[in-house]
């Protein structure tokens, strides 16, 4: 349920200033998956998606290959985690997700009721659910509930599958319903947290530590999707 934005292209533009002054293979992963998780280091998001395609970069490397080599030694060191939802054998799409959020988030009843309504078999916990999600993302339509599982606000969700009648209000990094407040404070957040990780990596802050777990900002509101569940919001 993405937008199209111009966050794509800011960060191959930060990318192109910044990827190519790390000397080694290592710390250029460490960097890049560093840039697509910020907000999910914070705190702030329980999982982001990264993509990454069979191809020389504007750093200089494959980024694909590099991520066969180095990502289990990679993150082991901090507290992220890595699941592949789809590989073609020339794209990767990777969902990098804090354990302990995500695991939190998918026990919550309306967010179970939620998926059970999309056709998700009962689950025990997240790896269940997670090999749901691959399988209907390697087959047919991008599964949109993908949504919940990136943190979004779950009347927006709902709203963007028709699954609740909630009038569309703007476009955002996704599609917003509803009262917009929380929603555009929330990916205002999560504009903040990127931009907090940019300037670490572009001062030289070693990409390896940038990948350790981070303490929120104080700014930064917490996940919108307990506040809907605390207040009674209904997904559908």
């Amino acid at each position: 349920m993405h937008t199209k934005s111009n966050r794509g292209k800011a960060r191959e533009v930060f990318w192109k200033r910044v990827g190519g002054k790390i000397e080694d293979d290592r710390s250029c992963l460490a960097a890049f998956v560093a840039l697509h998780s910020a907000e999910v280091l914070e705190g702030v998001k329980p999982a982001n998606l990264m993509t990454m395609h069979d191809r020389v970069h504007t750093c200089g490397r494959n980024l694909y290959r590099l991520w066969e080599r180095c990502s289990v030694e990679l993150l082991a060191a901090g507290g992220l985690r890595a699941h592949v939802l789809h590989d073609c054998g020339r794209r990767r799409l990777v969902l990098l997700y804090r354990p302990v959020l995500l695991e939190n988030l998918l026990a919550e009843p309306k967010v179970r009721n939620f998926l059970r309504k999309a056709g998700y078999p009962a689950y025990r916990g997240r790896q269940q659910a997670l090999e749901e999600l691959t399988r209907r993302a390697t087959q047919g339509d991008f599964p949109h509930e993908i949504g919940l599982f990136l943190g979004y606000p779950l009347k927006d969700v709902a709203g963007f599958m028709g699954w609740a009648a909630i009038p569309f209000s703007c476009n955002g990094p996704w599609r917003v319903y509803g009262d917009p407040v929380r929603s555009l404070r929330l990916a205002n957040c999560h504009k903040a947290c990127r931009a907090r990780m940019a300037e670490r990596l572009d001062a030289g802050c070693d990409p390896t530590l940038c990948l350790c777990s981070m303490r929120r900002a104080a700014n930064c509101p917490g996940s919108p999707m307990a506040h809907e569940l605390s207040t009674g919001v209904q997904a559908a």
